[in-house]
């Protein structure tokens, strides 16, 4: 049929006058709706402050803190905080959330405690807790985190609540405290509104959500964010800290000229001993386009930013307001491509855990192609590098020695006698009879002192009983967005997260745990089937009806120039492509030109572990090189004097072996791929013939008779 004969089609008529029909009706009913100052009235919505009222009416009927063991873990959610507990080092506390069932949402502000030795859930109920939000953030401090001082404490600040149906949103600016300590007569967790002092350097922070925090010395540090009005959303770059000991908020004014990061919201936000580090985000830029029909015709419209920075936040404790200041790092090695958002990383020990996370590609005005991803890295914030971390199945027992603690081995789900597991136990015996050795003749690699007693070895961690029976597999959890991360004793905790497929919204209820250390698998703590029951909007449903006969008769109209608006179309989206590429090209030759004037970097001399060898193993033998860099530090006065200067013989050590703890974790991964290959090629446990003789080997008993397994 030619072009003319389809425009003088007598179906269409037809069709245009029983839509143009239904528009009026539509149009009379939604008249119906509004109300005398002319604003919309939908009778399925609600009024968000009579919600958030009727949510603190019901929070004053608690009367005391209670604790409640639960049946089975808590109802599914997204955008939840999961927190390690500064005080217990086998609890995290779950906090917050939002569902939505593809019409309504639903926000949270139950609190929850899981205990890893138990297995079990606690829900937590208070007469004082933040009303329901789901986007804020929580950071931990004191206790035993090794962060700042004092009590062990969550904080949190901001996050979002919204209407039912999402009309209209609401930003809290609200900040409070979570006690995680244990008092007289038990623990007794509740929250408690914290409400600055007066005299605060700048005022409060505003409200917002998608910030995040961390928490250094005596200083809780807030960045970013955004805030949604449902009309506009605007992105943050701001810097508060806030300090612990005067209770006040101090706002830190940069100069003019001094660089800072781009404003951006869901970013990864790290403890750095000079005070934080930043990684990646997202937010979303004003731009104006041309139309593909006219080239006199602009519109404004906001363009998605993923961004891949990275920056090193130093704070001044002296006078932070003034003196703290932003520092722009090189782009991370080996990140992860393509770049991803949905995905905060969580700490450990010096590295950044990132698992899962989405990136979209916008196909036009309306639509979004996303690809979501299910793999997990480590980022080693010192070494500015990325490493995937992937699963390994543990190797069966080796013939020969080791069988019998293999089958031990076996039962905990560990290695079974493999060659990790092995140098591990062998370095464990080998510090004891040092510490025997220590004991009976006072020989210690640290100078002896006259009123100071040497310390032995920190004592080893007593070991978590696992959990029997919790399935095992070697594939990472199915691909997610904004799942909620947390490493408690060096094992990450995998909770929730979303997945998109067409106009459905997937919310995961399940929670998993990978061991760090020895990577021997996913460990399914609980995974219930989606049952939310989703819901379209009929709304939605006649509005993409009405677009679609409005596109099927503009095509009906219009193929005569669609032609020629197409070629204009493709020639701008090519011209276009060939400017971001050369672009791109331009920015990688520049940042090769800049490596070249750097010229090579400095060797690294700090002491490096070797394959097979135990964190343990490797203090023992580095523990003097540490000590010495400390003490260095501390006369180099660019570094904090606390360092170093002034510290017992013990404190020292301890000093060391946190240092010598965090580069065991830092370059983990590298020494991981050595251990890979030497046991792949069949080397297995390397014996240093230098190290056996130190130790005394082939005379002494104990100590040098076995050698050290690398």
């Amino acid at each position: 049929m030619g072009k003319k004969d389809k425009k003088k089609n007598p179906d269409r008529k037809a069709r245009v006058a029983e839509k143009t029909s239904r528009k009026l009706a539509s149009k009379e009913k939604k008249t119906s709706k509004k109300g005398a100052n002319g604003e919309e009235v939908d009778p399925d919505d609600v009024d968000i402050d009579t919600v958030l009222a009727e949510y603190a009416r019901q929070q004053a009927l608690y009367h005391k803190v209670t604790e409640t063991i639960l049946p089975a873990p808590p109802p599914p959610r997204a955008n939840a905080t999961l927190t390690p507990s500064p005080s217990n080092p086998h609890e995290l506390f779950l906090f917050g959330g939002e569902l939505f069932n593809g019409a309504l949402a639903s926000f949270y502000n139950d609190l929850f405690i899981y205990n890893s030795l138990r297995n079990e859930w606690k829900q937590i109920t208070s007469p004082n807790s933040p009303l329901p939000r789901s986007g804020h953030w929580i950071t931990q401090s004191g206790g035993k985190s090794g962060v700042g001082g004092g009590k062990g404490a969550l904080w949190l600040f901001g996050g979002e609540f919204s209407s039912p149906k999402q009309g209209t949103f609401y930003h809290y600016s609200d900040f409070w405290r979570l006690d995680c300590e244990a008092g007289q007569g038990g623990r007794s967790v509740e929250w408690e509104k914290i409400e600055p002092k007066g005299g605060s350097r700048g005022g409060n922070p505003p409200s917002r959500s998608g910030h995040r925090m961390v928490a250094w010395k005596q200083f809780i540090i807030l960045f970013g964010g955004f805030q949604d009005t449902s009309q506009t959303t605007k992105y943050l770059n701001d810097l508060w800290l806030f300090d612990t000991s005067s209770y006040t908020w101090i706002l830190v004014q940069l100069p003019a000229h001094a660089q800072r990061p781009d404003v951006r919201s869901s970013f990864s936000f790290l403890p750095h001993e000079a005070g934080a580090v930043l990684y990646g985000g997202y937010s979303r830029v004003r731009s104006a386009s041309t139309s593909a029909g006219s080239s006199s015709r602009h519109q404004i419209a906001t363009k998605p930013v993923v961004h891949t920075d990275s920056w090193l936040l130093r704070v001044s404790p002296n006078d932070p307001a003034k003196l703290t200041r932003w520092e722009r790092r090189k782009k991370p090695a080996n990140a992860p491509n393509p770049p991803r958002v949905g995905v905060t990383m969580t700490g450990h020990k010096g590295r950044g855990i990132m698992f899962g996370g989405v990136y979209d590609t916008e196909k036009d005005e309306e639509g979004l192609e996303s690809q979501f991803f299910d793999d997990m890295f480590a980022w080693g914030v010192e070494r500015n590098r990325f490493f995937p971390l992937t699963l390994r199945k543990p190797r069966g027992n080796q013939p020969g020695r080791g069988n019998a603690r293999g089958k031990q081995a076996g039962v905990d789900g560990g290695a079974g006698g493999g060659k990790r597991d092995r140098a591990k136990e062998d370095a464990e015996e080998l510090l004891r009879n040092l510490a025997r050795l220590e004991a009976s003749s006072g020989l210690d690699s640290s100078p002896p002192t006259s009123d100071t007693e040497l310390d032995p070895l920190p004592e080893a961690e007593p070991e978590v009983p696992k959990v029997e029976g919790l399935p095992v597999s070697f594939t990472l959890p199915h691909p997610r967005f904004n799942a909620a991360l947390a490493v408690q004793e060096d094992t990450l905790y995998i909770y929730g997260g979303t997945f998109e497929k067409g106009d459905r919204e997937f919310t995961f209820d399940e929670m998993y745990a990978v061991d760090l250390v020895k990577l021997d698998g996913l460990r399914t703590l609980f995974a219930r089937k989606d049952e939310i029951a989703w819901v379209e909007d009929e709304e939605d449903e006649e509005d993409e009806g009405e677009e679609d006969e409005d596109e099927d008769d503009e095509d009906e109209e219009g193929e005569e120039s669609g032609a020629e608006m197409d070629s204009k179309a493709a020639e701008i989206a090519r011209k276009k492509a060939e400017g971001q590429a050369r672009k791109l090209k331009e920015q990688e030759e520049a940042a090769a030109a800049e490596e070249a004037t750097q010229g090579p970097a400095a060797e690294d001399t700090t002491p490096f572990p070797r394959p097979f060898e135990s964190l343990r193993d490797f203090f023992a033998r580095s523990s003097q090189v540490w000590q010495e860099i400390i003490l260095a530090n501390a006369a180099n006065a660019e570094v904090d004097v606390s360092a170093g200067a002034g510290k017992t013989v013990k404190e020292l050590r301890k000093a060391a072996f946190a240092a010598s703890e965090e580069r065991w974790w830092a370059v983990r991964e590298e020494v991981r791929a050595a251990e890979d290959e030497q046991e792949e090629s069949g080397i297995g446990e390397v014996v240093s013939l230098k190290d056996r003789e130190a130790s005394g080997a082939g005379g002494g008993a104990g100590v040098g008779g076995a050698g050290r397994r690398r």
